[in-house]
């Protein structure tokens, strides 16, 4: 099983560092660091807990690790490397929603998430609709979630969509484009800790991808 609170330290460390030299020199010469004490455990992270996953939330689960390397194509900031550690197990329920689950390590975070970034066209047409039908079930969820400590990310419209009222009393849930629900963590989070986080956040996974 995987050391977390090792793998925790051991990314805060390395990408401390990095921040200070983002240079492709730096990276390369620390890459066998990188390789041996981040991308191995982090990946043997991932087999672990895909099969806890699949059971919580009784879908297939995809997982990944987001590659150090940025795309500078099209951004201003042209320094080559992420200095996060950001893991990915996306669900593949064949619904319109694909929820994931998140987490994350920098010099300044460890977070735990889950939830769907951008809905997509057919997602946000679904969203919609669950809200307007079931938007008091899912309201009094994240107001659960939030009493607890957990954050949920921010509208990203201004105004409630047509064909909605504008005074809809859920109109907060219906200028989401996407919704993602966070938890905040440390060097001591274990591998047993982070299943149990999933585990709470695990009906908002199952209530997008229980909706058809």
């Amino acid at each position: 099983m995987t050391d977390l609170p090792k793998l925790i330290t051991d990314a805060r460390r390395f990408f401390t560092a990095l921040e200070a030299d983002n240079s492709k020199a730096w990276f390369q010469e620390h890459k066998s660091t990188y390789d041996a004490d981040l991308k191995a455990p982090a990946k043997a992270l991932l087999d672990t807990m895909s099969a806890p996953l699949e059971e919580m939330c009784g879908d297939p689960v995809k997982s990944k690790l987001y590659r150090p390397h940025r795309d500078v194509r099209f951004s201003k900031d042209k320094t080559p490397y992420n200095t996060h550690l950001h893991m990915l197990w996306g669900t593949e329920p064949g619904g319109p929603f694909a929820p994931g689950y998140f987490f994350g390590v920098s010099p300044s975070y460890v977070t735990v998430g889950v939830g769907q970034m951008d809905f997509g066209k057919d997602g946000i047409a679904a969203w919609r609709q669950m809200v307007d039908l079931d938007g008091a079930r899912l309201a009094e969820m994240l107001k659960g979630l939030r009493a607890s400590g957990h954050r949920v990310s921010a509208p990203g419209l201004k105004r409630v969509p047509s064909p909605f009222d504008k005074d809809h009393p859920h109109g907060e849930l219906l200028r989401h484009k996407g919704m993602t629900i966070w938890s905040d963590a440390d060097e001591t989070l274990t591998v047993d800790g982070l299943r149990a986080r999933f585990e709470v956040l695990t009906p908002f996974v199952r209530a997008l991808t229980g909706w058809t």
